[in-house]
């Protein structure tokens, strides 16, 4: 059961990241939306700029502003790496998602073959970008391929960091008293309301809802319910936010791979990309795996809070685990 000042913090910790996120979506509602609005100096669209800096870090200042409302403290924040014991857990949030992506990219392009354009869709697509056609367009798309899974982990790490300090690093240990599956599955109902203004707006992974902008958002929700599994997974036997920040990252680099192979119009209700059901099979049935999993959610130091402290010391060695 929750405590009544965890319940106290919860609430005034999505106050805060509803409130910053969602007021400056209205800005960007207000200034033109996401594809017509104002640009700012060298062509940068500022839906962009507020986007990735306020829009993205709403739950990371909620996360400081309300350790500061209510003086609680900075023991546990889940900013400390444990290489030692969690590096499995830094590894799979590398993988996993381009592995589950590319899965659903071929289970959509199966039962729905006529939107597979192959290789022959893949070059024209560089062609209208203006880029010259290697002769082996099959090792080059490997290699694009391979890198976007190497690379943008890293790079995508400092904008996914904003969300994942708040919603894995803060409100996840606060839920855990609930029991970890019911945890994880309120933080993917909160996480993909909290995504709902630019959803309305048109926009997540690139993709659009055309037409079906509220089914857009409930199915979202499949997606961040699933993908709330996965980073609480990692992040709780990692012992560290620092795997779901990777994990998210390396979801947003990779979720769009499909689109190379594309053609025509696809209903993005259903796919290419993981915002669609069909392409999101494999991401549900792997959180139907971890859920029905005992240890999965479990918290994976002593005193059963998702986050060593940070003065936490090996009793044998007197160093950090």
């Amino acid at each position: 059961m929750l405590t009544d000042p965890d319940r106290r913090r919860i609430l005034i910790f999505l106050g805060f990241a509803f409130g910053i996120a969602w007021l400056t979506a209205l800005v960007i509602y207000l200034t033109g939306g996401l594809t017509h609005g104002r640009v700012l100096a060298r062509g940068i669209p500022l839906a962009l700029v507020l986007l990735a800096t306020t829009y993205m870090w709403a739950p990371a200042l909620a996360n400081i502003f309300t350790r500061l409302v209510t003086r609680e403290g900075w023991q546990y924040v889940g900013l400390r790496p444990y290489f030692k014991r969690g590096w499995p857990y830094w590894i799979y949030p590398w993988v996993l998602p381009a592995v589950l992506t590319v899965l659903g990219a071929i289970l959509f392009f199966v039962l729905m073959p006529q939107y597979y354009g192959g290789l022959d869709q893949a070059r024209s697509q560089l062609q209208r970008a203006g880029l010259s056609i290697p002769a082996n367009l099959e090792l080059l798309i490997a290699l694009e391929t391979l890198g976007a899974v190497l690379i943008s982990p890293p790079l995508n790490v400092v904008a996914t960091f904003g969300e994942e300090f708040g919603w894995r690093a803060y409100l996840l240990p606060k839920l855990m008293p609930l029991g970890g599956r019911q945890a994880v599955i309120i933080l993917g109902l909160i996480w993909g309301v909290w995504h709902w203004p630019v959803i309305a707006m048109g926009y997540e992974f690139g993709m659009r809802y055309p037409g079906f902008p509220w089914s857009g958002m409930m199915l979202f929700l499949l997606l961040t319910i699933s993908g709330s599994a996965l980073l609480s997974w990692v992040a709780l036997h990692g012992r560290s936010v620092w795997p779901a920040a990777i994990g998210h990252a390396a979801l947003n680099g990779i979720g769009n791979i499909a689109a190379i192979f594309t053609r025509g119009q696809p209903p993005s209700l259903l796919g290419p990309a993981p915002v669609g059901l069909i392409a999101l099979v494999p991401f549900l049935i792997f959180a139907l795996i971890l859920f029905l999993s005992r240890s999965a959610f479990e918290p994976q130091v002593p005193n059963n809070f998702p986050w060593p402290a940070r003065e936490e010391t090996s009793p044998a060695l007197g160093t950090s685990l």
